[in-house]
């Protein structure tokens, strides 16, 4: 097969892998040699600082596979085109990508090959061959193998900035329905054996003065779940995801929604779940992660273990808790003005850090662009104070959910530079 059929059939088979946008990786650049370079944060389909957008060549190694997992269009008993490229194809296309400047870096996952330890040492092999005969300093994100020797993945995390293990299902009962030569104890075992070098690597680095240690995956690692391939609910789905950064410190969870796929099993729903899901899963994420809320708080604001699809997680929390609110902008805590729906974690801490010379006034969060609109029941300001009772009316969440019935007045001028 020609090298250009191998790539539009292999970058169209890693399209069902989220988890390949990307952040946290230590900057390189290639001022004193080699070739390409990192940002630190915003790879694939993202945006750096200044605007740019940077992507990832995604490719698959193969689409061939050992394994039969249910949901998977690339599994063993699969009737589709089957490709693989070689070591040195992937290198060439990753190279004539980046000078033609198309890409930043390559995202490389692969489908089972002979053994897992096999087709680790392949992966592992495209990525050194990049950094040590082609110094490429750009990033690498690979896919690891979890049944592979332990010291095949600690060989990845010295050429990769993030290496990922896909958990796929939320419930072990599920992934053994549907992906039974996967285990998710192995699964674990490989992400705990990850976070253990990470974390050597970071303490390292941090009490090695001007000796550099070695590095090992600087962007961490991540891990996604297909949602809508079983009867998992939010709530079951945000607690293991709770667990994974708990446990293993994870950088992301990545969330993509079920595709049908030709042939499917009959243990398969034949219809996809709302995209909206995965939307509000990813919203729900960010709570757990940077606004200190529960998953028993986020999931209260809907029902039966399920987000509420209307509205987004934190508006559907304080809508279910209106005897917090409403908060004085100018003496409520951090923790609680993170609660108030459309105010944000960066915008919180310049209210705080502007508070400290003034008293912040409604008007003035119209210079942080935040929707005066959806805060304004929920706050008391020296220019504004919500009518009596309107927190507690019955059509407060509707008004908030339709924008064109409730119009926040829109301050002339601002008293405060934030």
């Amino acid at each position: 097969m020609e090298l250009r059929a191998k790539l539009a059939l292999l970058a169209d088979a890693a399209k069902y892998d989220a988890s390949c946008a990307s952040s946290g990786s230590e900057k390189r650049d290639s001022t004193q040699g080699g070739l390409g370079s990192t940002e630190g944060m915003g790879i694939c389909h993202a945006y750096a600082p200044d605007g740019r957008c940077i992507s990832l060549l995604k490719l698959l190694l193969t689409n061939a596979c050992i394994f039969d997992c249910a949901y998977c269009i690339n599994r063993a008993t699969s009737n589709i085109r089957r490709a693989r490229f070689t070591v040195d194809e992937v290198v060439r296309l990753t190279l004539a990508f980046y000078r033609r400047n198309y890409i930043e870096g390559l995202f490389l996952s692969s489908g089972i090959i002979r053994s897992a330890d096999y087709t680790m040492e392949q992966l592992i092999r495209v990525a050194r061959t990049l950094r040590e005969q082609h110094g490429f300093l750009g990033y690498i994100h690979l896919k690891t193998i979890p049944d592979a020797a332990p010291e095949l993945l600690a060989e990845a995390g010295r050429w990769a900035d993030r290496l990922s293990i896909n958990v796929e299902l939320p419930q072990i009962a599920s992934l053994k329905e549907l992906a039974p030569e996967k285990d998710l104890p192995a699964i674990h075992g490989a992400m705990g054996e990850l976070s253990t070098h990470i974390a050597d690597a970071k303490e390292a680095r941090r009490t090695a003065g001007r000796a550099a240690p070695p590095r090992f995956a600087p962007a961490g690692q991540s891990t996604q779940m297909i949602i809508g391939a079983d009867n998992s609910t939010d709530g079951q789905i945000l607690g293991t995801s709770d667990g994974l950064y708990k446990q293993f410190k994870l950088r992301r969870v990545y969330y993509s929604a079920y595709s049908p796929i030709p042939d499917a099993s009959a243990a398969l729903p034949p219809q996809p779940p709302p995209l909206l899901r995965e939307h509000r899963l990813y919203q729900a994420d960010w709570l757990l992660r940077f606004y200190d809320f529960t998953t028993e708080e986020i999931l209260s604001g809907g029902e039966d273990g399920m987000l509420d699809l209307e509205a987004d997680p934190k508006l559907a929390w304080a809508l279910k808790h209106r005897d917090d609110f409403p908060l004085d902008l100018n003496k409520a805590p951090r923790e609680a003005l993170l609660r108030v729906p459309g105010l944000g974690a960066r915008n919180v801490d310049r209210i705080l850090e502007a508070r400290r010379h003034s008293r912040v006034k409604l008007a003035d969060l119209a210079r942080l662009r935040v929707p005066l609109r959806k805060v304004a029941p929920f706050l008391v300001a020296p220019d504004h104070r919500p009518p009596p009772g309107q927190i507690d009316a019955t059509g407060l969440r509707q008004k908030l959910l339709n924008p064109s019935a409730f119009a926040a007045a829109q301050p002339a001028q601002l008293s405060l530079a934030l």
